[in-house]
């Protein structure tokens, strides 16, 4: 195995190049080697021994992160869609992979912002990525004739790691509510028919409730909270499951010939959706302890230890589609292949069907007369 070429380049960032020809290298999809893409050298990343740990979440945010808990970036804010993704110094323009905005060089910024602790590396390469969505575009009905010519060019798929928080929590909760239990039961009741009186019966139910009161204990693992607001929520929701089992310890080379998009959502806010998440299935859980046919919670009280936190990294290949004012974004997972997006719809095919369905409506009544 070649040994790789290091060039340093500002901010203290390094570009690695082949030693046999020149070429700098890449990570390749679904190994942990930097590959050549001009003569196929390969060099093994070398794998970190550092176990993947959470840190402590209000700890860190009382010491309001210590400094070598932070890195500063040059990145650039999109003006578009409010994206910010750190700019490599060897272009000098190129396109919001979020929105497909025109990015300057002159107009990137110093980002200062907490490390990435882990991230899960792309499994897959662009040839599968395209396939993938194309496969999703070809199943979509009514879509502008323009959006299904995407299928055909591939060069509007960009790799991209997305930032995400994941909390750990252990909880206790104590409540109090009630059980409603479903009882059935019949009753008789009188109907005239024809003038005569009859009686009939029907079955009816109504809900018995009694007091209820106890306690559930849950431990919260890596709850997923996105740290990009570049990404429609619902779309980047759905991409899940992620192995995150599977996820490593930070290494830069895993994110070479891929762009990374530095998080907008900061890590108090991100909390307070995940705990948001948390509260949602401690909710559940408490109203699967009543048990029942229906629940009352009177009250919930919830005691949150052994908070912890870690900011990771994950894989997603982008596509972005303009149609009347507005930028649709098409998502495909990095690890699993899913595919998610918004989408546009055709008002004029859709008035072609409405006219299609009217005459054939019409001939079926001309010949019925």
């Amino acid at each position: 195995m070649a040994e790789a070429e290091i060039e340093e380049v500002s901010e203290g960032s390094k570009r690695i190049h082949c030693s046999n020809c020149g070429a700098e290298l890449y990570y390749k999809p679904g190994t942990t080697e930097l590959v050549c893409g001009y003569c196929d050298t390969r060099n093994e990343i070398e794998q970190s021994d550092f176990v993947v740990e959470e840190h402590d979440l209000l700890e860190f945010l009382n010491k309001q992160a210590e400094s070598d808990e932070k890195e500063t970036n040059q990145a650039i804010e999109c003006n578009s869609c409010g994206s910010i993704t750190s700019f490599d110094d060897k272009t000098t323009a190129r396109n919001c992979g979020f929105c497909g905005n025109h990015l300057l060089l002159k107009d990137a910024s110093k980002y200062t912002q907490i490390k990435p602790h882990a991230l899960l590396p792309f499994d897959f390469d662009h040839r599968k990525a395209h396939a993938e969505f194309r496969k999703w575009l070809g199943s979509l009905w009514f879509a502008p004739n323009k959006l299904k010519r995407m299928a055909n060019s591939p060069e509007g798929l960009q790799g991209i790691y997305i930032p995400y928080w994941t909390f750990d929590a252990n909880t206790y909760s104590e409540y109090t509510g009630q059980r409603g239990v479903t009882r059935h039961y019949t009753e008789n009741y009188t109907v005239n028919v024809n003038g005569r009186s009859e009686t009939r019966t029907r079955t009816k139910s109504t809900t018995d409730w009694y007091p209820a009161a106890g306690s559930v204990d849950h431990f919260f693992d890596d709850v997923l909270v996105l740290g990009s607001e570049s990404l429609p929520k619902k779309e980047a929701e759905k991409l899940s499951p992620w192995d995150l089992d599977k996820i490593v310890h930070f290494k830069s080379d895993y994110l070479r010939g891929f762009k990374v998009e530095n998080y907008r959502v900061p890590l108090e806010t991100a909390f307070t959706d995940g705990k948001g998440k948390m509260e949602n299935e401690i909710n559940a859980l408490v109203r699967a302890d009543i048990g029942g046919d229906q629940q009352r919670i009177h009250s919930l009280d919830t005691d949150w230890k052994d908070l912890k936190f870690k900011h990771i990294l994950l894989p997603i290949w982008i596509a972005s589609y303009p149609f009347k004012g507005k930028t649709y974004r098409f998502l495909v997972n990095g690890r699993t292949g899913e595919v998610q997006g918004e989408r546009p719809w055709s008002a004029g095919k859709i008035a072609l069907l409405v006219i299609a369905i009217i005459v054939v409506i019409a001939i079926i009544v001309i010949f019925s007369q």
